[in-house]
């Protein structure tokens, strides 16, 4: 019988996992290449001063076996906190196996205690994770479609000749 999943905060001395399993994200999603944070820029933007993010590590007989890294929203409409999701990853051995519901129960504990009301999250329209995620109860919603401004768009905006 596999042994029981556990679930921690990660802390600063993760921050070589954290990036290790990045690359394996990233890489999954064919785009190694856009993974540009460093061990470093993770310990200083999740453990530093003023944390831009958590995460949590998922073991399975003390080895790492995958992460959820979050950050924290805001709702007008329900006036509360949630939960972002901007990677979760389970190493492929350890799939089905529990870890990325492990990881998602987690989420949900510390929303229910912290009084957040949602969990939000984005999932490529290819990845068969999607039918894991609605069976948890995450509904897509199919009438919003994510945007994003990044790079030479963004710097462009923000440049003073665009005023």
């Amino acid at each position: 019988m596999a042994s029981e999943v556990t679930v921690r905060a990660a802390t600063v001395d993760d921050v070589e996992l954290l990036h290790r399993f990045s690359i394996d994200l990233a890489t999954y999603e064919d785009a190694p290449e856009a993974v540009t944070a460093t061990p470093q820029t993770l310990a200083r933007d999740g453990f530093g001063r003023d944390p831009q993010f958590a995460a949590l590590i998922a073991e399975r007989a003390g080895k790492p076996v995958g992460f959820a890294l979050y950050t924290f929203n805001y709702s007008v409409w329900t006036a509360a906190r949630g939960i972002f999701v901007e990677d979760i990853w389970v190493v492929p051995e350890e799939r089905r196996g529990g870890v990325a519901r492990a990881l998602m129960t987690a989420l949900a504990k510390e929303c229910a205690a912290k009084g957040f009301r949602r969990i939000d999250l984005n999932v490529l329209d290819w990845n068969p994770a999607r039918g894991f995620y609605e069976k948890l109860g995450f509904r897509w919603i199919r009438t919003w479609l994510p945007y994003r401004l990044a790079g030479a768009a963004l710097a462009a905006l923000a440049s003073p000749s665009r005023r």
